[in-house]
């Protein structure tokens, strides 16, 4: 006589997580995070206004340099 195999409630738990976790990298093409804390755009967030500053500033530089040498080429 053959032994059965049982599912225990762990092997079901298991199988279900893993067909939960399937769809929803499915449905959103990538694995979603369910544990990451929403963090508020309108908090103070030194971080991202730094980030911010470095991205513009290039522009900034070379409006700068291009403000005084039309000051200096006039002025002469």
């Amino acid at each position: 006589m053959k032994n059965k195999f049982k599912i225990t409630r762990a092997d079901y738990l298991k199988a279900m997580r893993k067909a939960r976790r399937e769809e929803e990298i499915r449905e959103h093409l990538h694995p979603v995070n369910i544990n990451r804390v929403h963090t508020s755009r309108k908090v103070y967030n030194r971080k991202r206004s730094k980030a911010d500053l470095n991205k513009d500033l290039p522009y900034f530089l070379y409006k700068h340099n291009l403000e005084s040498l039309q000051k200096n080429y006039f002025c002469a």
